[in-house]
């Protein structure tokens, strides 16, 4: 297998196209195959066109509640896809979110949560943690 052939695919959402810049930028730069969507409606169509390997979900979109309902999709789907969900509530509304034990990732639906604003080392670690 060549090493073009075993790049992960990191599928980013969020509205925010400073965000996706960036992160894509990033994760480029570390080897992987990145697509980006602006919206849970171009995620699911990537979730369906592509292979992804991991997924990086801004909570709050066009809709209050699209990360959260983007999460349990990408979970339902035929393949274990890993989700990271990226949210500024906290900083905006004081309620904490987590997912660091069993029953928070039940109804969350994701595999880590970060709030915002993240450092891309804290984003490098979930991914190398989620995709050993």
């Amino acid at each position: 297998m060549s090493k073009a052939d075993s790049k992960k695919t990191i599928l980013l959402v969020d509205d925010d196209i400073d965000f996706l810049t960036q992160y894509e930028y990033q994760l480029k730069s570390m080897g992987f195959d990145v697509c980006c969507a602006e919206n849970s409606e171009q995620a699911l169509e990537l979730l369906e066109a592509r292979q992804i390997d991991l997924a990086v979900v801004d909570l709050m979109m066009e809709h209050m509640d699209d990360g959260f309902v983007l999460c349990h999709r990408i979970k339902q789907t035929d393949r274990p896809i890993p989700v990271i969900l990226v949210t500024a509530v906290t900083r905006e509304t004081g309620l904490e979110f987590d997912a660091s034990n069993d029953q928070e990732r039940s109804w969350l639906k994701a595999d880590a949560v970060l709030a915002k604003p993240i450092r891309f080392e804290q984003l490098k670690v979930q991914i190398g943690r989620l995709l050993s």
